[in-house]
């Protein structure tokens, strides 16, 4: 599978993406479930649903607050399945510019977040911009 690439720009400060990304209690505004971590490099991360199941766990590979977080990415059904994702948020003209690059991916795992990305990333976007994350949860049962 190839590499997923995506890009968006938000009208917000790099701070606020970082925190979307990181906090847990502000990913689960737009993304339902938490990350966890303390992202200090080498540092354990998961992702965890409200009922406390966790979906995705890896490590913190770099982290650069709030500029650069690189982590490991592994279904807990398959955790040989690993993958990376870099998150790089740059400052272009009064927006930041969020890449996420999703690489080292499996075609199962490719598959998975080749629609997930999309989805969490526009209702980040939507979260940030207007106090209103997308419905993510009823979209997913409608694809």
């Amino acid at each position: 599978m190839s590499d997923f690439i995506y890009t968006t720009y938000i009208k917000t400060t790099p701070e606020k993406v970082w925190q979307a990304i990181t906090n847990p209690e502000f990913t689960r505004q737009y993304w339902v479930n938490e990350n966890i971590s303390d992202w200090k490099k080498g540092s354990e991360w998961k992702h965890v649903t409200p009922e406390g199941g966790v979906k995705v766990v890896g490590k913190v590979l770099e982290s650069n607050p709030p500029k650069r977080l690189v982590m490991s990415w592994a279904g807990v059904e398959n955790k040989a399945d690993e993958s990376q994702v870099v998150f790089d948020i740059s400052v272009v003209d009064d927006l930041v510019k969020l890449d996420v690059v999703h690489t080292k991916l499996s075609a199962d795992m490719g598959g998975k977040v080749s629609g997930g990305w999309p989805l969490v990333l526009s209702s980040m976007k939507s979260f940030l911009e207007t106090g209103k994350a997308l419905d993510i949860m009823a979209f997913k049962k409608c694809a």
